[in-house]
């Protein structure tokens, strides 16, 4: 896989002149040999990736000064330097009021963006009072002060903090490759730790033996060199070496024919290189190392011959680079298995700095268990509780049923009556009813009445 693309180019703003002002140097090549590549004029390149949090954002702050004419002319006519240091930021006065109510609704809708990842960092919190123009500072791409317009400050501040970042991005990179490198040392230390010493014996040799393999290549031409160039140009473009030529080389591998040669385009170059030293199959090779090798590879390049550091290498630039001395005579090129990546004291403090983030997870892994088992004997005395509690009310219940009182429900009302109680109740409501009879009218029979003497009728006549 690539790793992240940064070739937006330190100078965000350059961008926009990429997309407009520049066109391709006109070379002359042999179109025998040489496939016809498609027309694109007029067609919009697609800025790349910067790899930055903002990126979105400076991508559509970009996309909007191209709508304005005068910011138009003022960027393309403008150098590094006057975009650096923040004269470009006061033509934004100038640009149109349409251009500038869209800056203001992007910056309103960056900071919203803001605002909603602080908060989801902060939920856990659950902290009612959060500054959120405390916790914006750490954002150094807009001016927080005042979030509701765009204003020349935010301009500047954007251009700022994206060449401060692209221009930090490798030595980050460099930096987090090594803590992979003692990682990868430590992990395989601790491993040998735990064998006898018989299998630790072995695994070294292997260890040794799939360093020495890896080692075992062809020469590695040096990157940006006559040899190496005319090696892709040979077996990559299939052209005769002796019929080398750098601007036709420049043009063909000018893939978007912007004029330029960005960062993606020049590690494309390196592949060939690159195989000779890695290969997926083999256990000894390590595809993390090949990528770090191809940046480096690139980066160095990019120190050669890019004369403005603009993070684009033009063609004048890259003519200029095979005048040197070095492009024709380079002194050879060594790969990272021939570097020394870190040292024992950088590796014992790295491990120094592991253990200590292990004693920290430990001692709050402790932590938890113990707030586990506090948890699980309040829990236990809780249920011990509530089992003490339905014991008491059993043998109440029981005292009463001994005592001839039925069991009461969680209202008071009785659960069931006792034998012969229900017949007694029959007859004290028989006869509170028949106290309450009314008298009937003179030759009415109750159906009371008639009952018992259609008995008494059938007694005397059976």
């Amino acid at each position: 896989m690539w790793w992240r693309s940064i070739e937006l180019q330190c100078y965000f703003f350059l961008v926009s002149c990429l997309l407009t002002g520049f066109e391709a140097v006109p070379i002359d090549i042999d179109k025998t040999k040489v496939k016809d590549t498609p027309d694109v004029e007029g067609e919009k390149i697609e800025p790349p990736d910067t790899g930055l949090y903002y990126d979105e954002y400076l991508k559509q702050v970009i996309d909007v000064l191209e709508t304005d004419q005068h910011f138009r002319e003022k960027l393309q006519n403008a150098d590094i330097e006057e975009i650096k240091n923040g004269k470009l930021s006061k033509e934004l006065d100038l640009v149109s009021h349409h251009v500038r109510t869209k800056l203001d609704e992007l910056k309103r809708q960056e900071v919203a963006r803001l605002r909603m990842l602080i908060k989801a960092k902060l939920d856990s919190i659950q902290d009612t009072g959060i500054d959120y123009q405390a916790l914006l500072k750490q954002f150094e791409h807009l001016n927080h002060q005042n979030p509701d317009k765009f204003e020349p400050t935010d301009l500047d501040m954007l251009i700022k903090a994206a060449t401060n970042d692209l221009e930090n991005y490798d030595k980050t990179r460099h930096e987090e490759f090594k803590k992979y490198e003692m990682m990868k040392e430590h992990e395989r230390r601790e491993y040998l730790k735990t064998l006898n010493e018989e299998k630790r014996h072995e695994e070294e040799s292997k260890f040794e033996e799939m360093k020495k393999k890896h080692g075992n290549h062809p020469k590695v031409n040096h990157p940006g060199s006559k040899d190496q160039l005319k090696e892709v140009w040979e077996e990559t473009d299939g052209l005769d070496p002796t019929d080398f030529d750098p601007k036709t080389f420049f043009k063909l591998h000018d893939v978007n024919s912007d004029g330029f040669l960005d960062e993606q385009e020049l590690e494309a170059l390196f592949t060939r290189e690159l195989e000779k030293v890695y290969d997926p199959k083999n256990e000894e090779d390590d595809m993390v190392e090949m990528e770090e090798e191809r940046l480096r590879m690139r980066e160095h390049v990019m120190n050669e011959v890019d004369i403005n550091k603009d993070r684009l290498v033009t063609l004048e630039e890259f003519l200029k680079a095979t005048e040197k001395k070095e492009f024709l005579e380079p002194d050879s090129w060594e790969t990272l298995d021939q570097q020394q990546l870190f040292t024992e004291e950088e590796l014992k403090e790295f491990e120094n700095h592991i253990y200590e983030q292990e004693h920290k997870l430990k001692q709050k892994a402790e932590d938890l268990q113990k707030q586990k088992e506090e948890l699980q004997r309040q829990h236990d005395q809780l249920q011990a509780q509530k089992h003490e509690y339905q014991q008491v009310v059993q043998q109440m219940e029981q005292k009463k049923l001994q005592q001839g009182v039925p069991p009461a429900g969680p209202g008071g009302e009785l659960k069931f009556q006792p034998p012969g109680q229900h017949h007694e109740e029959n007859s004290e409501k028989h006869s509170l009813g028949s106290d309450h009879l009314q008298p009937l009218p003179p030759g009415h029979v109750s159906p009371l009445q008639e009952g018992a003497a259609m008995a008494e009728h059938a007694q005397i006549h059976p």
